[in-house]
């Protein structure tokens, strides 16, 4: 299955990433289908292909939720932005079992 993804690359204390077309188990720094953007985040700036963002989706690419939100601000889909950090768990209590 292919996704679309964020591919890390820049000097250590200035990372800049690349959005590319990936297997959706592949590593992060390994090899991609197609490079289809990059994402400046210490400016704010990106830049997609949006015609190739399209295709790619058409054909089955799944995003990831950072890459589904860029999307979203670019215009390529519609819909609501997905939440980057999810909720944890709530824990079941634990019975103490004291000394009595």
């Amino acid at each position: 299955m292919l996704a679309i993804k964020l591919k890390r690359i820049g000097k250590k204390g200035q990372p800049s990433y690349r959005v590319v077309v990936a297997e959706k188990r592949s590593k992060l720094s390994g090899r991609y289908v197609e490079d289809i953007g990059w994402l400046n985040p210490t400016n704010k700036q990106f830049n997609l292909k949006r015609e190739r963002a399209e295709y790619w989706l058409k054909v089955g690419a799944q995003p990831t939720d950072t890459v589904h939100n860029l999307l979203v601000k670019s215009g390529v889909i519609s819909g609501p932005k997905r939440p980057k950090h999810r909720t944890k768990k709530v824990e079941a209590p634990t019975i103490s079992r004291g000394a009595d």
